[in-house]
């Protein structure tokens, strides 16, 4: 696949090599904007039919080293793709599920309710807000009002501070989480597991919360690759949309 020069200061990035040129290759997947359109409302997504099967031949071909590394939660995960047999981190890394386990690993506390009450007014004062409630935090969307981004994100500021909590800022929306856990943080532990150990990690991911995971995978000597436009990122290739993330992993798996 080639990808065409970007306008402006933007960077040029290459097309990954095919996922069968890795030696032993590990693969974690961002869910939203990377396998799954991203929609007006986080519930609204609509994941195409064919990637549970997918992602099962994937895992097949690559002896159990995939998984899923999102924002959402494990169980949210699951709402819309079914439980299938594979590592999930979900709430950037707040959660964990071995391939063959039913238990989620839950590694951070919740924030505290002053946080998420403060959110709550917040949002009552500027129509157009939305607040998607997380297990482990909320996420404060502004698609529907993007003229708020200044105000949202100095609201972030300021309630980060307030309640010592992290915050990552993604594609029109804040979220809000307890401090300490990342995407990044996620894919390192799953590298210390038997299925995944000696491997080299490829991480796919859309949004500026995937940096944590291509930096991770770089200095393991793997690679990050960036879906969208091309931007600043610690990813090193680019697939342009979903769709080719799906016609790149689909070339493996078939």
């Amino acid at each position: 696949m080639t990808i065409d020069p970007t306008e402006g200061s933007k960077p040029l990035m290459p097309a990954p090599p095919a996922l069968a040129a890795f030696q032993k290759a590990a693969l974690f997947l961002d869910f939203d904007g990377t396998l799954v359109e991203l929609a007006g409302h986080p519930n609204e997504i609509r994941p195409d039919h064919r990637l549970a099967d997918l992602l099962l031949r994937l895992s097949d071909r690559l002896d159990g080293r995939v998984a899923l590394v999102s924002g959402r939660t494990v169980a949210d995960i699951d709402r819309h793709m079914g439980r299938l047999p594979i590592a999930v981190a979900g709430s950037h890394g707040g959660e964990l599920r071995s391939a063959w386990q039913d238990a989620i690993e839950v590694l951070a506390q919740s924030i505290p309710p002053g946080a998420q009450a403060a959110a709550q007014a917040f949002m009552e004062q500027n129509p157009g807000l939305m607040i998607e409630q997380k297990r482990l935090g909320f996420a404060l969307h502004y698609r529907a009002a993007p003229g708020l981004e200044t105000a949202v994100v100095a609201f972030a500021e300021r309630l980060t501070e307030t309640h010592q909590l992290a915050s990552q800022r993604g594609k029109m929306v804040v979220e809000f989480m307890p401090a300490g856990f990342d995407k990044g943080r996620a894919v390192a532990w799953f590298m210390t597991q038997p299925s995944f150990e000696g491997s080299t990690p490829v991480f796919l991911g859309d949004d500026v919360t995937d940096e944590h995971g291509f930096e991770v995978v770089s200095a393991q000597g793997g690679l990050g690759i960036l879906v969208g436009d091309a931007r600043e990122t610690k990813a090193t290739a680019r697939l342009p949309a979903v769709a080719d993330v799906h016609d790149w992993l689909r070339a493996f798996a078939t």
